[in-house]
C-alpha cells in the first residue's frame, strides 16, 4: 500500500510517499513518518483524511490503533493522508508537574525569608497563627495534586504542546505569587479564629472529596488511558457531572474563608470561570453522546459544575 503524506497545502511532505504493508496501522505509519522525518515525532503528528472538495467541515482524526484500510474507503493501492505538525510536544505529567512546583515552592518563600524588605517594609514580622495554617493547607494542596499527576491521573492524550507549559506555569505561578505576598505580609490582618477553622474545615473536606472523584475518574479508564468518554458515577458524581472541578471550587471558597484576601477572590473567580466553562463543554458532551437513542444510555439530569447554582 502506497501512503501519500502531504500538508493542507496540498505539498508532500514526505517525498515520494511511503509504502507500508496491507496490515499497518496508524501508528506504523507515525513511525514511518518518523524515520523518514526525524524531528517529527509520532506525539507531534496529526494524521486526518482528506475533505471532499468543495466541502467545509472537521476532517476525520486518524487514530493510531487502527488499520489503515480502516480509512481506505475501498482504494487499498493509495492512500492520501493530510499531516499537521502540533509543535514540539512534552508530557502532561511534565506540565502538571511543572505547574504546580512553582506555587508550591514560592509559596514558602513569602512565609520563611525576609522578602518584604525588598518591598521597603524593614519592621517587624509576627506571624499569626491562621497564616502558618494557610502554609500548611497550600502545601497539602499543590504536593496532593503533583501526587495525583504521577499516580492517579490516566490522561486521554500522551502529550501537550510544549507551550502550554509557559502558559500554565505563568497562571500558576504568577497567582501563587500574588496570594503569598499579601496573605504573609506584615501588615496582613487575620480572621477570628473561628472563621479560619470554618474556612479551612470545610476546605480540607472539599481536598479529600476532590481526590476521591480523582480516583473514580481513573477507574473509567484503562491504564493505557484509553477507555473513551463514559458516564461518572459515584459519589458526587450521582449529583454533578463535574464533580471534581465542583470539589476544587469549593476548596479555594475555603481557603478564602479562612485568609480573606483580596488576591485570593480574584484566584477563585477567575479559577471558577475556566472550570466552568470545562464543565460546560464536557456536559454538553456527554449528553449528545449519551442521549438515549439507538441503544445509548440517556445521560441523567444533574447539575453541571455548581450547585445549586449551576
Amino acid at each position: 500500500m502506497k501512503v501519500t503524506v502531504v500538508s493542507r497545502s496540498g505539498r508532500e511532505v514526505v517525498k515520494g510517499g511511503l509504502e507500508l504493508n496491507e496490515t499497518a496501522t496508524v501508528a506504523d505509519l507515525q513511525h514511518a513518518i518518523h524515520k523518514r522525518i526525524k524531528k517529527l515525532y509520532p506525539s507531534r503528528q496529526r494524521l486526518t483524511l482528506p475533505l471532499p472538495p468543495g466541502t467545509k467541515g472537521r476532517p476525520v482524526v486518524l487514530h493510531h490503533q487502527k488499520s489503515l484500510i480502516h480509512y481506505c474507503d475501498g482504494n487499498l493501492d493509495n492512500l492520501t493522508i493530510v499531516f499537521k505538525d502540533l509543535g514540539p510536544q512534552v508530557s502532561y505529567r511534565t506540565l502538571f508537574f511543572f505547574e504546580y512546583l512553582g506555587p508550591l515552592i514560592l509559596y514558602p518563600l513569602f512565609y520563611y525569608f525576609p522578602v518584604y524588605r525588598y518591598f521597603g517594609y524593614n519592621g517587624e514580622r509576627a506571624i499569626h497563627p491562621v497564616q502558618t495554617y494557610t502554609l500548611y493547607y497550600w502545601c497539602f494542596h499543590y504536593f496532593k495534586r503533583i501526587m495525583e499527576t504521577f499516580f492517579v491521573h490516566r490522561f486521554s492524550h500522551s502529550t501537550s504542546p510544549l507551550s502550554n507549559v509557559f502558559r500554565n506555569c505563568a497562571y500558576y505561578w504568577t497567582f501563587g505569587s500574588y496570594i503569598a505576598y499579601y496573605v504573609n505580609h506584615p501588615l496582613y490582618t487575620p480572621v477570628s479564629n473561628l472563621q479560619a477553622r470554618i474556612g479551612f474545615g470545610f476546605g480540607v473536606i472539599c481536598q479529600l472529596s476532590n481526590f476521591y472523584c480523582h480516583i473514580l475518574l481513573r477507574n473509567l479508564r484503562s491504564p493505557a488511558g484509553n477507555g473513551g468518554y463514559q458516564i461518572p458515577s459515584g459519589f458526587l458524581f450521582n449529583l454533578v457531572t463535574c464533580a471534581n472541578y465542583t470539589t476544587e471550587i469549593y476548596q479555594w471558597l475555603g481557603f478564602n474563608v479562612a485568609t480573606q484576601t483580596v488576591a485570593g477572590y480574584i484566584f477563585l473567580v477567575v479559577a471558577t470561570s475556566i472550570m466552568t466553562n470545562w464543565a460546560l463543554a464536557k456536559h454538553r458532551r456527554l449528553k449528545k453522546l449519551f442521549d438515549g437513542r439507538e441503544g445509548r444510555p440517556k445521560y441523567p439530569r444533574r447539575w453541571v459544575i455548581l450547585p445549586p447554582f449551576l
